[in-house]
């Protein structure tokens, strides 16, 4: 049940999945009004008739500010719109949304990804539809745990510091906290990058090789990160918050995670078939454009070349961990 909010602002978020419905119900909890869009229109009417997302939370009544939408015609009141869309449909989406939003509104980013070949950040693709500062959220959260109001803290990053400053108001709550920054390019890149580690962790215990090993690729992609982010003009410092070493750990380890199960999958060399289970494991799609990165920039990465030999080349995995242990170091 709502209790009141405190900001007389109209939010919306694009995308009724796990997390978008999750970032719904939080901010709801602050602002007068959420649009919540969907694709289908089955769910949104299945909202509306039930105040319920039982695709996703079917034991979560949302509140009743939250109105689901179908159609972009309805935003143009929309101050704050966060993108909790798969980071492949981002630009698909953005065409079709802006000419409907003010000319003001903060698109707050929620997406974990890059676009390929171009290299482009999902912050620089927003920046090209619209003239606002973007604002990037990132950090070690599960949707369920946000949604379920579990104790989370998250980074949020943005080079305009008025609008991290209205955005940490909308998100901020008793279970909820936002720790504001203005690298955006560590921020954001830090949640490419640790879809990378996450695999080559997975890998190893696929593999079933010991502890030590494991913590020590783990701590080599650590380090590495900070090497690259560096390199694209980002703060090494911004991998040691949240965003970096909290996302990595959490990412790397927990059997929640997609990106570890995939490289667990692949060290057991299990290989999913993901046009036919449906699963987009979003870290694949990150492999050749880090490793991209890192031949443009002169950046030897080891964990990167170890997760691209894998993936990409379809090295098997303890050839591939064999070349990885003859440089560690």
């Amino acid at each position: 049940m709502l209790i009141g909010y405190i900001m007389n602002l109209n939010i919306a978020v694009i995308g009724a999945g796990s997390f978008g419905t999750a970032i719904a119900q939080l901010a709801s909890n602050n602002v007068k009004k959420v649009y919540l869009y969907a694709r289908r229109k089955s769910l949104v009417e299945n909202i509306i008739n039930t105040g319920y997302n039982q695709d996703y939370y079917p034991s979560l009544k949302l509140n009743d500010n939250i109105i689901a939408i179908n159609t972009f015609e309805e935003l143009n009141d929309a101050d704050i719109v966060f993108l909790c869309i798969p980071s492949l449909g981002l630009r698909k989406t953005l065409k079709l949304l802006i000419p409907n939003l003010k000319k003001d509104v903060i698109l707050v980013n929620a997406a974990k990804g890059i676009e390929y070949p171009s290299l482009k950040s999902m912050s620089t693709i927003i920046s090209e539809y619209i003239e606002t500062e973007p604002v990037v959220l990132s950090g070690p959260n599960f949707a369920y745990e946000v949604a379920a109001s579990l104790f989370t803290i998250s980074n949020i990053a943005s080079h305009s510091e008025k609008n991290l400053k209205i955005v940490k108001r909308v998100l901020d709550t008793n279970s909820f906290k936002c720790k504001a920054n203005l690298d955006i390019i560590g921020t954001e890149w830090c949640g490419v990058i640790k879809n990378i580690n996450a695999i080559a962790y997975g890998l190893c215990e696929g593999m079933n090789l010991n502890d030590n090993i494991r913590y020590a690729v783990l701590t080599k992609g650590f380090n590495e990160t900070m090497d690259i982010i560096e390199s694209l003009g980002g703060l090494r410092e911004t991998v040691h918050d949240y965003c970096g070493f909290g996302d990595l750990v959490l990412t790397s380890t927990s059997k929640e995670s997609r990106n570890h199960t995939m490289g667990m999958l692949y060290g057991q060399r299990l290989v999913v078939d993901e046009k036919a289970s449906g699963i987009i494991f979003e870290g694949k799609n990150s492999i050749k454009a880090v490793k991209d990165i890192c031949d443009n920039n002169n950046v030897d990465s080891v964990v990167v070349n170890f997760v691209y030999d894998v993936i990409i080349n379809s090295m098997t995995p303890i050839k591939a961990f064999k070349k990885l242990w003859e440089i560690m170091e």
